[in-house]
């Protein structure tokens, strides 16, 4: 792009200069996502010397948006239509760019696969095959959309790219295929018949209509275009036309000319084509003896008095030894007949490898067009004609240069062959260390950047461009949007929502991704991005479990740390819901290699903690008891919340006559109790008391020591019960003995 237009206008059309003496210029940011910019003016001078500048602008000022290629409209992307290849989503549609990237995928596959034998590329008859595959699935999908394109539909709105586009594209890919991909074994056979095909098929001369209006006639030969249409269907190699044309001569009036087209139609049918033969020598033999009565009518014709070469219409002597003059091979002729009849140098060069040189070989063919081409000179502003030039010279890079002005989606897939065939340099320049083939498809790549939707095909592309295209791609991942809400939303919108507890898809299919072409920096980043979110709508669950996935410990301790926040903020029936959602994960955590033990023994005290809740709400007080025992023995409870525990561990006991510790827990809840107290003592009362005093509605430290000095005396008291109760069953064995005895 080499201009953008702002709509509506910064400025009026010649106030420039007016705009400059503002003291503004234009300034232009990038998008992240994609390639698209944000063009606004700033300021070109300081602040002070811009409130000195007599012209003003308004502050507010417009922000312009635009796209450095053009985004891919609907029908580049989605082209109704069936196609036997592959299986279509929905309602018979073809993605054009997406079953594009399955074909170059495919082709990436099969060339990682043979590596090793990539400097054989192009020779073997495997690689052949499947090289010459790929290129002809690309071409079946080229002609899907051009018969789609060309269909008289109502559209809402002009296509992207018109059916004479996707002809273009075809006709060059059919080149290329014809000249650079034959099949194995036949790199050195003559290329004239195949080259005459193409011309046939791509550039349809003479028209059927014209056919049809001269064989409707009685006297054909009296018709203007009867000549012109005779010669033309000589010159592409066609024979059942000619022929019947001819026959019709044999009501001329002329006897010289009735003669010489009795002998000139089976000449024409009996024309030998390489085709037909199973062996060269055999060819040869038979075009030998036909040539030899190409000589024959050749000297009928020239005994043909001046006098008789006319009709009562025209000269029919001069056209009809034009044509014999084809058949004899000519060049001479059959580039004047080409200038006569508008034909370019595609066709003098085609009917040259038929009539002229029956041997032409492909490695021959830059000298017969470059002699061609003295006379007869391609239109430059035709970049269809300028591409078909390079490769009938064999300028493969000329032909990608010429290529991506027409269509870069062309260049990045021809590049992708010409580098298996060995047709490239292997560097794009001397101070750059990418190939030319990357240079290529990663410009294809920004093309495709510039619909965030393409995001998958972008990143398959960049990932076949070797480290730096890889590195491309990881900012595409780490870019790609994404949305976590909960709220409303619109199907099929990036802002859509998800169900709780549900993984955002997008999601899913950039870690599949990742894991697809080794990005596995990029998947971690992405999987802690993942569980900041999870973590914002307190999907605690998959937010641990994308936390692990990262291996992102500190991450995953922010976490536990908001897990076990919702029982400070809310209460233990909230926190037990909570930790329900982390307690599957902490299994994995446990197998997990390189996870940390702190984050883990955290998880651990949480997920007890919850346990213990749960059995307290439930009245089984007992198994909560010993639930709180175990987290002290074990110390899987963090000393910050050790004020906590010990408040709960004497609510128990005052809400329940039964004896729910042992004295040896009873001890322990004491000795937890006296480190409390000392460290408080000794200035670190932070550290045990933190989390009781948020728990108290922010009350101070002296206040939260207050409560455990009565949590200690009920402790105490509940210890002197013990010993009691222990006391009093070892008098009561004993008085058993006494009786016993």
């Amino acid at each position: 792009m080499t201009a953008i237009r702002l709509y509506p206008p910064l400025f009026e059309e010649g106030k420039n200069n007016e705009f400059l003496r503002s003291g503004r210029t234009l300034s232009v940011a990038q998008s992240p996502r994609d390639n698209s910019l944000a063009v606004f003016t700033t300021n070109a001078a300081d602040l002070q010397a811009h409130k000195s500048l007599k012209e003003k602008y308004h502050d507010s000022q417009d922000i312009y948006t635009a796209s450095v290629d053009k985004i891919p409209s609907s029908e580049r992307r989605l082209v109704s239509g069936t196609c036997a290849m592959y299986e279509c989503s929905r309602s018979e549609t073809l993605e054009f760019v997406t079953n594009t990237s399955v074909i170059f995928a495919s082709l990436q596959d099969f060339k990682k696969n043979n590596r090793e034998h990539e400097s054989q590329l192009g020779r073997s008859e495997q690689v052949s095959s499947v090289l010459i595959k790929h290129a002809l699935d690309y071409v079946k999908l080229v002609i899907d959309s051009w018969t789609q394109a060309s269909k008289p539909v109502n559209r809402t709105q002009p296509l992207q790219y018109d059916a004479n586009h996707y002809r273009t594209l075809y006709s060059c890919l059919s080149l290329f295929i014809v000249l650079y991909l034959p099949e194995a074994g036949f790199d050195d056979a003559p290329v004239g018949e195949e080259l005459m095909e193409w011309l046939n098929t791509h550039f349809i001369e003479p028209s059927t209509e014209e056919g049809d209006h001269l064989s409707s006639q009685d006297k054909p030969w009296e018709d203007e275009s009867f000549w012109s249409y005779l010669t033309r269907s000589v010159l592409r190699g066609f024979s059942k036309a000619p022929v019947f044309l001819l026959e019709t001569l044999s009501h001329h009036p002329s006897e010289h000319l009735q003669s010489a087209a009795e002998h000139l139609t089976p000449l024409l049918s009996s024309h030998p084509r390489i085709d037909h033969y199973s062996t060269e020598r055999d060819f040869v033999v038979a075009l030998r003896r036909w040539k030899e009565k190409v000589k024959t009518l050749r000297l009928e014709l020239d005994r043909v008095p001046e006098d008789a070469r006319e009709d009562n219409f025209e000269n029919w002597w001069k056209p009809f030894s034009n044509i014999v003059g084809i058949l004899e091979g000519r060049p001479e002729i059959i580039q004047s007949l080409c200038l006569d009849l508008n034909a370019d140098w595609k066709e003098v060069c085609a009917a040259w490898s038929i009539f002229v040189n029956h041997r032409l070989r492909r490695q021959d063919l830059p000298e017969v067009v470059n002699q061609v081409l003295e006379s007869m000179p391609p239109d430059p502003t035709d970049l269809e004609d300028m591409i078909h030039v390079a490769l009938f010279r064999g300028e493969t890079m000329e032909a990608l240069s010429y290529a991506t002005k027409f269509d870069v989606w062309l260049a990045a897939h021809w590049v992708d062959f010409m580098e298996a065939l060995d047709l490239l340099t292997t560097r794009g320049s001397d101070d750059s260390d990418i190939s030319i083939r990357d240079q290529y498809i990663l410009s294809y790549t920004d093309y495709l950047h510039s619909d965030q939707a393409l995001w998958r095909i972008t990143v398959a592309y960049m990932c076949s461009c070797g480290p730096l295209g890889k590195e491309r791609a990881d900012q595409v991942l780490l870019r790609v949007p994404m949305s976590f809400n909960r709220n409303g939303g619109i199907t099929g919108d990036v802002n859509a929502t998800t169900s709780l507890g549900e993984v955002p898809s997008t999601l899913r299919a950039v870690i599949e991704i990742c894991h697809e072409y080794g990005r596995e920096s990029v998947r971690r980043m992405v999987c802690t991005i993942a569980a900041r979110n999870f973590l914002q709508h307190k999907e605690y669950g998959l937010a641990v479990s994308y936390a692990t996935s990262a291996e992102n410990w500190t991450w995953l301790g922010r976490i536990v740390d908001a897990v076990l926040a919702e029982y400070i903020k809310h209460g233990p029936e909230t926190f037990a819901r909570s930790v329900a959602a982390v307690a599957p994960s902490l299994q994995e955590l446990r197998a997990h290699p390189g996870a940390d033990g702190v984050f883990t023994h955290r998880l651990m005290f949480a997920v007890r903690y919850a346990e213990f809740h749960q059995r307290r709400l439930s009245g089984d007080l007992q198994e909560a008891a010993l639930d709180l025992l175990t987290m002290f023995n074990e110390d899987l409870a963090p000393k910050s919340w050790w004020g906590v525990l010990l408040c709960d561990a004497v609510d128990l006991i005052r809400n329940d006559d039964s004896m729910l510790y042992p004295s040896s827990g009873a001890v322990e809840l004491l000795k937890r109790l006296e480190e409390v107290h000392l460290r408080a003592s000794q200035g670190s009362g932070d550290d045990y008391l933190s989390v009781l005093e948020i728990t108290m509605k922010g009350a101070s430290e002296a206040e939260a020591l207050q409560r455990l000095k009565s949590a200690r005396l009920s402790l105490a008291k509940y210890y002197a019960k013990c010993t009691m109760v222990a006391g009093s069953r070892e008098i009561s064995g004993s008085r058993v003995g006494i009786i016993a005895m």
